[in-house]
């Protein structure tokens, strides 16, 4: 249904009511525009998926708690499919607020992805968010080439945002074995023909090319531009980072789960977290606290406090990591302590989901989706 928010949301109190898409709420999030959001979902539901930024009321406590909401601000209402949400947005609607249902509710905005495209030199960086999930993967194009890094089961979005700057997608890689959601490389490769590339420090069950620390893997266009591998162990065993190195001095590393704007990866996914924070403290010691400042750091998920603005990567620069983030000022052993003191439940469904990413599950892997809903939990 096309919504009169498809725009610039206005606001000042005007009672109304309307159905709004989730693509049509992530234009808008993150500007000037963006709604109060108001989740009529029950806590416990909350807890295991929250939406950032908005307030929890659940519904049967809402008719006692309107003075919380705003009289001069558009409300978007939202829940688990859009069926409660749609009996509050009403309600409230009669009670003089402008509100919007939000369509399909945290089911549909699972779905929603959107882009930000950077340059770096010769070579063009599309990130792609996973808004949701708050996972990022992206493509990474130079000439009419490109690189996927890191993708979701979704391979329409990659084959879509390639197809639109005229790229053929050659090579599929992902960071590491990821445990939280489910990897699109032998999808994406199947539907492109292209290359698999994974480091073979973590286990699969199917044919790839394998990374080494070092390789370089160039992209056509520009003779001067590449990707370099950089094997970097600690949140998994096989973790890399990919360093886009363009024809100037230009620099953008993509960190996977090793280094994130908000954190660092976790080390205690193989239950072997002393011995992986310990290679984690290396890996960023050697190869992202020595990055130059103005390096740009492009990690594969952001947490539900990071924002996320229409056309803008989520990103941050070297030195402005090294000055926020205290795990990279650690020594040694403080950081082992601080990383193995945070111990957190690992994701639901945490084994199915690193058995059909290795490739030794029976089902074919879009039977799993249902497992991987919910927020990033690789963050440490």
């Amino acid at each position: 249904m096309k919504s009169r928010w498809s725009g610039a949301i206005g606001h000042g109190a005007q009672a109304s009511y309307d159905e709004l898409a989730a693509e049509e709420l992530a234009r808008v999030m993150g500007t000037d525009s963006e709604p109060f959001l108001l989740d009529v979902r029950e806590p416990d539901e909350v807890a295991a998926w929250p939406m950032p930024g908005a307030l929890n009321i659940p519904l049967g406590d809402l008719g006692a708690r309107l003075a919380e909401l705003p009289s001069d601000r558009p409300v978007v209402v939202l829940c688990a499919s859009g069926n409660r949400s749609r009996v509050a947005s009403k309600a409230l609607a009669g009670a003089g607020f402008d509100v919007a249902n939000l369509s399909g509710g945290m089911a549909a905005w699972g779905g929603v992805y959107d882009e930000a495209e950077l340059g770096v030199g010769a070579t063009t960086v599309v990130q792609l968010r996973r808004r949701a999930k708050g996972c990022l993967s992206y493509l990474v194009g130079s000439g009419d080439e490109a690189f996927v890094v890191d993708p979701s089961m979704d391979v329409e979005r990659y084959l879509e945002a390639a197809a639109a700057r005229g790229w053929r997608v050659s090579r599929v890689i992902d960071t590491h074995l990821h445990a939280d959601h489910l990897s699109g490389v032998r999808e994406l490769a199947a539907a492109t023909g292209a290359t698999i590339h994974l480091n073979p420090a973590d286990s699969f069950g199917f044919p790839f090319e394998p990374l080494s620390h070092g390789d370089r893997l160039p992209l056509p266009g520009d003779a001067s531009v590449s990707i370099a591998t950089i094997h970097t162990p600690g949140h998994t065993e096989g973790s890399t980072l990919l360093s886009v190195d363009g024809a100037t001095s230009e620099q953008a590393v993509l960190t996977g789960d090793t280094v994130f704007v908000d954190g660092v990866g976790r080390p205690d996914l193989a239950e072997r977290a002393e011995e992986f924070a310990r290679s984690l403290h290396k890996s960023l010691h050697e190869h992202v606290v020595s990055l130059p400042d103005d390096t740009t750091v492009l990690p594969a998920h952001y947490g539900l406090g990071v924002p996320v603005r229409p056309g803008e990567p989520v990103a941050a620069t070297a030195g402005d990591l090294r000055a926020t983030l205290e795990p990279l000022s650690l020594d040694e052993e403080a950081f082992v302590e601080w990383a193995t003191s945070r111990v957190t439940p690992r994701p639901p469904n945490y084994v199915a989901i690193i058995q059909a990413n290795m490739g030794r599950w029976g089902e074919s892997p879009h039977a799993l989706r249902h497992l991987e809903a919910g927020p990033n939990r690789c963050s440490a």
